[in-house]
C-alpha cells in the first residue's frame, strides 16, 4: 500500500514537473511577446515624438539612462497600483462603532425632576380663530351734522373733544337762502290771511244773494290754496332748522333773521369739525362728528374659507396692544351676510363697552373668536417643540428612555393643539419640560 502510494506521489510530481516545465515556457513566451509589443510601441511613440515634436524627442534623448528606464517601466508601475487598488489595498475602512439614535434622549435624576409626564386623551377641543380687527365708532351713536342752508360760516361755537348734549349749538351761518325762506314765509302768511277774509266777505254776500256760488267756490278755493302754501313755507323753514317757536315768533314781530343754527342732534363728544370761520358751507357737507364714546364697535373682516366657523353669539375675547395686551371679553354682534367680492372676507363686529374712555376708535386690535367645541386628540402646547420646521413631542419609552417623534397638529386652541398624525391615545409623553429634554438631546449627539 505505501509502495503504490509512494508510486501515485511520484506520478505527481513528475506530471507538475512536466506542466510546470511547460507553464514556464509559455510564461517566458507570453513575456516576451509582452516585452516586444512594449518595445514596439516604445520606438513608435518615440519616432511619433520624433516626427511630430522633436524637441520633446531630443530632450528625451539627452536624459540620464535611469530616467528612460523608468520611463520604460513606469506604465508597468500603473498597473501594479490598479491591481493593488483592485483588491482594496489602500482601503483603511474606519472601525465600525455604535451610533446612537439622534430621537433618543437618556434623562438623568436632575432632568427627572424638570420634567412632567401625561397621557394623550380625547377631549373638548375649542378652536380659536385669530383675527386682526381695529376699534371703530358705535354707528348708532355717531351723527354726521351738517349745516341745513347754504351759507357762510359766522360764528363757530363746538370744538373737538367737547362733550355737548343734544340740542346745543355748534355753529352759526348766516344766510340769505334762510332770509328768502322767511320772506316767503311772511309773504305766504298775509296771503293767507287776505283769502280768508275775502272767502269770508264771499259767504256773508252770498247769504245776501249778492254773489252767485260760483263766486263763492272760487274764493274759499283761493283760501285753501293760500293755507296750503302758508303750511309749505313753515315746513321749508322747519327743514332749515327753524324750530316751531322761532317761526311762531317770526308770524308774530314779522322780524327776518338770517343766522341759522347749527345744532348737536345727540348727545356725546365733538370727534371732527371741518368747517373755519367764513366759509362758505353747503347742505350735503358734514361740518361736525358727535359721537358717544361709552361704547364702541370692534370690527373684523374674516376670509370667507373661515366665516362657517363665526355665528352671532360666540364669545371672543379683544386683545388692545396699545393697552399693553388689554383683554375684552364679548360676543358676536353681527356677522355679515354677505361677502366683499374685492377683498373676499366676511365683515365680523363686536360691541365695546368704553366707559371709562381708554379705548380710542382707530386702535389696533386682534379678535379671538372661539368656535363649537368638538371631540379630539390633544396635546398640551407646553409638549409641543419646533424643530425643523415641524412639530415635535417626547414620547416616553421607559423610565430613563425618551424619543423624540415628528407629528403633526392643528391650531392652538385654549392651551391645546388637536392631532391630526402621529400620536395615538394613552402614550405617555413628557408635557412640561419638553424644552429641556431637546437641549439635553443635543447635548448627547455633540458628545458634550
Amino acid at each position: 500500500m505505501k509502495q503504490e502510494f509512494m508510486a501515485a506521489v511520484g506520478k505527481l510530481k513528475e506530471l507538475y514537473a512536466r506542466y510546470r516545465a511547460v507553464a514556464k515556457v509559455h510564461i517566458q513566451k507570453w513575456i516576451a511577446i509582452v516585452i516586444k509589443t512594449q518595445n514596439d510601441w516604445y520606438a513608435l511613440t518615440h519616432e511619433w515624438f520624433s516626427t511630430h515634436l522633436p524637441r520633446v524627442a531630443q530632450q528625451y534623448d539627452k536624459s540620464p539612462q535611469w530616467t528612460q528606464k523608468g520611463l520604460f517601466y513606469f506604465p508597468w508601475f500603473c498597473l501594479f497600483l490598479i491591481i493593488l487598488n483592485y483588491f482594496n489595498v489602500f482601503d483603511r475602512s474606519p472601525t465600525i462603532k455604535s451610533v446612537q439614535d439622534p430621537n433618543i434622549v437618556i434623562v438623568n435624576a436632575d432632568l427627572r425632576k424638570m420634567i412632567t409626564d401625561g397621557n394623550i386623551y380625547t377631549g373638548s377641543f375649542v378652536e380659536e380663530l385669530r383675527a386682526s380687527g381695529r376699534i371703530d365708532f358705535n354707528e348708532l351713536f355717531l351723527s354726521r351734522i351738517g349745516a341745513n342752508v347754504t351759507g357762510r360760516v359766522s360764528d363757530i361755537l363746538g370744538v373737538p373733544g367737547q362733550v355737548v348734549k343734544q340740542g346745543d349749538i355748534l355753529a352759526k351761518i348766516t344766510s340769505t337762502e334762510l332770509t328768502q325762506s322767511q320772506l316767503a314765509y311772511l309773504k305766504a302768511k298775509s296771503a293767507s290771511q287776505l283769502a280768508d277774509q275775502a272767502a269770508n266777505r264771499a259767504r256773508i254776500l252770498y247769504k245776501e244773494d249778492v254773489i252767485a256760488l260760483a263766486e263763492l267756490q272760487r274764493r274759499e278755493s283761493e283760501a285753501s290754496s293760500a293755507k296750503a302754501e302758508f303750511r309749505a313755507a313753515n315746513d321749508q323753514l322747519r327743514v332749515q332748522g327753524m324750530d316751531q317757536p322761532s317761526i311762531d315768533r317770526l308770524a308774530k314781530s314779522g322780524v327776518i333773521e338770517s343766522t341759522n343754527n347749527v345744532i348737536a342732534t345727540i348727545p356725546g363728544e365733538i370727534v371732527e369739525r371741518k368747517i373755519n370761520k367764513g366759509q362758505v358751507v353747503q347742505p350735503a357737507e358734514a361740518l361736525f362728528t358727535v359721537a358717544d364714546l361709552s361704547t364702541l364697535w370692534a370690527v373684523s373682516e374674516i376670509p370667507e374659507s373661515n366665516a362657517y366657523l363665526i355665528h352671532k353669539g360666540q364669545k371672543i375675547t379683544l386683545i388692545i396692544p396699545a393697552l399693553r395686551n388689554a383683554e375684552v371679553e364679548g360676543i358676536v354682534a353681527h356677522v355679515d351676510s354677505i361677502v366683499n367680492p374685492q377683498t373676499r372676507t366676511v365683515v365680523v363686529r363686536m360691541e365695546v363697552p368704553n366707559k371709562d374712555g381708554l379705548i380710542k376708535p382707530g386702535m389696533l386690535a386682534t379678535m379671538m373668536i372661539e368656535s363649537q367645541p368638538t371631540e379630539r386628540l390633544l396635546v398640551p402646547v407646553s409638549a409641543v417643540i419646533r424643530q425643523d420646521n415641524h412639530d415635535h413631542v417626547f414620547v416616553r419609552e421607559d423610565e430613563d428612555t425618551y424619543r423624540m417623534v415628528a407629528v403633526k397638529l392643528g391650531p392652538e386652541g385654549k392651551g391645546y393643539r388637536p392631532v391630526i398624525s402621529g400620536l395615538k391615545e394613552g402614550q405617555e409623553i413628557a408635557v412640561n419640560g419638553a424644552f429641556h429634554l431637546n437641549a439635553e438631546r443635543k447635548r448627547q449627539l455633540s458628545g458634550g
